[in-house]
């Protein structure tokens, strides 16, 4: 099948273009974002990939059908760049990739909290200039502290068994607790009012709904103890990125490991060194020493991009084949998120 294959990079192109020697598709790479302006690049295509930060919009969608896509396939788990209700409406089906490499994005985040405790990036910027001095770069064990993880899918699962590792003590919020595996992990399922609340480190690990959009806003922050450290590995929107900024201002916030930042589009995965950076709260939180951001990385590994290039081709052939799309994703699951969080 002809595939669009839209915002691609070097490191995807190499993982589907290994794998569709196993599938045959015709790819067709793109480089620009797929969005309302850009979508009749897809014209005679019958279906589409997408990527994280395109703009698949009603007017991206209606575009789309005018010019025959009938099946958007994106490489990722999140689809909150999908207006799914209008999808839907015109007919156009949409799949995702579930499960891609949980362990990437969970020992990402876990890295980003022995960065910030141990003040790593500080620390090696020093050497760099020849400073071997160790004057504030005292940190903390993370043996015995309370880590908070919003969000016990399948990622959140694998960061809580690696924080228990370290021998901490594991609070989760889930919108459905699962009583047998808190039993067999030795975690502690508990309302997100206690988890923020008692959290010394706190990892979010939820998709990106219309409940969880700012479920760290400034009521939330100032629930959290004085000093808390909290990463982000799974949507920027997750966290009101102004508010966040105040209480980092303030020292309420002791650090912050952001893979992922809500206005991130037209930014990250873009090379914008010879530019002025236009976002002003995303150039503040760069000059925090105690603030760690990176370009949404966390899924970047060699097994998560085989993965993610083998289901979404997988997906494709599934469609041509009218076989069942077991990875699909509808407009009800929109509105079954919409439940406010609890």
């Amino acid at each position: 099948m002809r595939l669009a294959v839209f915002d691609t990079h070097r490191f995807d192109r190499a993982a589907l273009d290994e794998a569709n020697a196993g599938f045959g598709h015709a790819l067709t790479y793109l480089e620009p974002r797929l969005e309302p302006q850009t979508a009749r690049l897809a014209e005679g295509f019958p279906a589409v990939c997408s990527f994280v930060n395109d703009k698949v919009n009603a007017d991206t969608l209606e575009v789309l059908t005018q010019g025959g896509v009938r099946l958007i396939a994106t490489r990722s788990a999140g689809y909150n760049h999908i207006d799914l209700v209008a999808a839907d409406r015109l007919g156009i089906r949409v799949a995702r990739v579930p499960a891609y490499s949980p362990n990437a994005v969970a020992e990402y985040a876990v890295a980003l909290v022995l960065s910030l405790v141990r003040h790593i990036p500080r620390a090696s910027v020093r050497v760099r200039d020849w400073n071997f001095s160790l004057d504030g770069l005292v940190g903390v064990d993370l043996h015995a502290r309370t880590v908070g993880v919003v969000g016990t899918g399948r990622i959140g699962r694998v960061a809580a068994r690696i924080f228990r590792g370290f021998g901490c003590r594991v609070l989760c919020y889930d919108v459905n607790p699962d009583p047998e595996w808190e039993r067999e992990l030795g975690v502690r399922f508990a309302p997100l009012d206690t988890v923020f609340a008692e959290s010394d480190i706190l990892s979010l690990h939820v998709p990106l709904t219309p409940s969880t959009l700012h479920m760290v806003n400034a009521e939330a922050l100032a629930r959290m103890k004085r000093g808390v450290v909290l990463v982000n590995t799974g949507r920027g929107a997750l966290i009101d990125s102004r508010a966040l900024l105040n209480a980092l201002k303030s020292g309420h916030v002791g650090a912050a490991g952001l893979d992922v930042y809500e206005e991130e589009e037209g930014i990250f995965f873009e090379d914008l060194s010879g530019q002025v950076l236009q976002d002003d709260v995303l150039a503040r939180l760069l000059t925090f020493p105690n603030v760690l951001v990176t370009a949404h990385q966390a899924f970047l590994t060699r097994e998560a991009l085989n993965n993610i290039a083998a289901t979404t081709l997988g997906n494709v052939r599934a469609f041509e084949r009218g076989e069942p799309l077991d990875n699909e994703v509808r407009a009800e699951e929109v509105l079954r998120a919409a439940s406010p969080v609890r």
